[in-house]
């Protein structure tokens, strides 16, 4: 468990931008219950690097685009464990990955940003990526 200095700031930089904290198993089920029909786009947050210098604020610039997703939620790897593990097997096939950026098309996962696709990446290739998935899916 990393220390809420750390954590919290890094949770407020999505919270405070619109996306909801899921930090209970629960809370990640009732998010996928109410999904329903449009677009959805979760970030699994994390305290790594690439998370703050790319993730997060790229993230964020896709947000600007003229389509974007109608609901947005975040679980916190190492953090909010059974909301994370949770969180992932909504993602199946793929392999735990954070951070990574899921789509999902009435609650069917349509596209997955894992790890070594945002490492070494800009926040704004990042957010280009995702404003095409957008134009995609919303």
């Amino acid at each position: 468990m990393y220390p809420q200095e750390i954590v919290n700031p890094c949770r407020g930089q999505l919270t405070d931008n619109g996306f909801e904290s899921l930090e209970s198993s629960e809370d990640v089920k009732n998010f996928f219950s109410e999904a329903g029909n449009g677009v959805s786009l979760m970030v699994i947050n994390s305290v790594c690097g690439c998370a703050a210098g790319t993730a997060r604020p790229g993230v964020l610039k896709s947000l600007t685009h003229s389509k974007t997703p109608n609901k947005l939620a975040t679980v916190f790897a190492g953090v909010d464990r059974e909301a994370t593990e949770t969180a992932r097997s909504y993602m199946l096939p793929y392999p735990p990955s954070s951070p990574s950026i899921a789509i999902f098309k009435n609650g069917e996962l349509v596209h997955f940003v894992e790890r070594y696709m945002i490492e070494g990446r800009s926040a704004d290739m990042i957010a280009e990526h995702l404003k095409a998935c957008y134009d995609q899916f919303c």
